[in-house]
C-alpha cells in the first residue's frame, strides 16, 4: 500500500470539504473495494476520507409506504431490518446474500452503488424498484444514476447520502453466484407495483452493467407467473463472456434466475 493521509469526517459537509481539498481523494465507506485495491497498489489516493462515523448517513426509516436507507447502512442492517423485510422482502433477501458475513457487516449500500461494479447486487434492486439516489447536492432517479460498467452520474466530489425505495406489492431477487467471489454471474430482481406494472432488472450479465429487460416486463405485466417467461429470449450478444461463463451461458442464466425470482414473489 502506498502512503496516504487518513481523515475521519465528522459530517457530510466536512467530508465534501476534505475531498475537494485533496489532490486525489477517495471516500471510504465499507472499504470492501477501496482497501483491497490499495493493498494491491492498484489505487494510490493521496487522501482517504472516512464516512463511517457520520450518523446522518446511517439508518433505515419508513417514509410514506417506502423505505429510506442511509448510504452508510451496512448490508447486514438492510437484511435484518423489519421495515425492509415487511415492505421490500426482495431487497432484504438480496442484502442477506451479498458476499460473506464479513462483507455484509462492513460493506454499505452507498459504497456499492458509488462503485457500480457490473456484478454487484444492489444496482438491480435500485433499478427494478425505481429508487431515487440522494446525494449532498441533488436527487438522481435510478434510470439516470447508472452510466455503464463502473460508471455513475455522480460528479466529482458528490457524495451519496441515502437511497429511497418506493414500496412494491411483490419483490424478489435470484442470482447465480460465482462460487469463489459470491458476485453475481447473473442476478435478476423482479418488482411488481400496486398499479400492476412490473420491472425486471438484471445484474452480473450485461456488457454495460445493470439493465432492464422490457420483454420480460411486458410478459409479466399480463401474467405474473414464471410460466409467462417461457419463450422469452435474452440476446447473448449483449452478455458478458469471460473465464467464468460464456455469453450464451449467462443469457440462459438470466432467464432461469428471472423465473426463480418470480416464483419467490409468491
Amino acid at each position: 500500500m502506498y502512503e496516504t493521509t487518513y481523515h475521519r469526517a465528522e459530517s457530510v459537509a466536512d467530508a465534501a470539504t476534505r475531498l475537494a481539498g485533496a489532490e486525489d481523494g477517495k471516500l471510504l465507506a465499507g472499504g470492501q473495494t477501496l482497501l483491497p485495491t490499495m493493498k494491491q497498489r492498484l489505487a494510490a489516493p493521496s487522501d482517504v476520507i472516512d464516512l463511517t462515523h457520520i450518523a446522518d448517513l446511517k439508518g433505515i426509516a419508513e417514509t410514506g409506504g417506502g423505505v429510506r436507507i442511509g448510504a452508510a447502512t451496512t448490508h447486514a442492517e438492510v437484511a435484518s431490518s423489519e421495515i425492509v423485510k415487511r415492505l421490500l422482502p426482495g431487497l432484504a433477501s438480496l442484502a442477506g446474500h451479498i458476499g460473506d458475513p464479513h462483507v455484509r457487516h462492513r460493506g454499505t449500500i452507498g459504497g456499492s452503488l458509488a462503485n457500480n461494479d457490473p456484478a454487484a447486487d444492489y444496482p438491480s434492486a435500485v433499478l427494478a424498484l425505481g429508487a431515487v439516489v440522494h446525494t449532498n447536492t441533488r436527487q438522481l432517479p435510478a434510470e439516470e444514476f447508472f452510466a455503464g460498467m463502473f460508471e455513475t452520474a455522480l460528479d466529482d466530489g458528490e457524495i451519496i447520502t441515502a437511497v429511497e425505495f418506493p414500496a412494491a406489492t411483490a419483490s424478489a431477487y435470484a442470482k447465480y453466484p460465482n462460487p469463489a467471489s459470491r458476485y453475481a454471474m447473473a442476478g435478476v430482481f423482479v418488482a411488481k407495483r400496486a398499479d400492476g406494472g412490473v420491472r425486471v432488472a438484471v445484474t452480473g450479465a450485461g456488457q454495460d452493467g445493470v439493465f432492464r429487460h422490457e420483454g420480460m416486463e411486458q410478459a409479466l405485466a399480463g401474467n405474473f407467473s414464471a410460466a409467462a417467461l417461457d419463450g422469452i429470449s435474452v440476446d447473448a450478444d449483449e452478455m458478458l463472456s469471460d473465464i467464468h461463463g460464456s455469453a450464451e451461458y449467462r443469457a440462459h442464466l438470466v432467464t432461469v434466475m428471472a423465473k426463480r425470482a418470480v416464483a419467490a414473489c409468491g
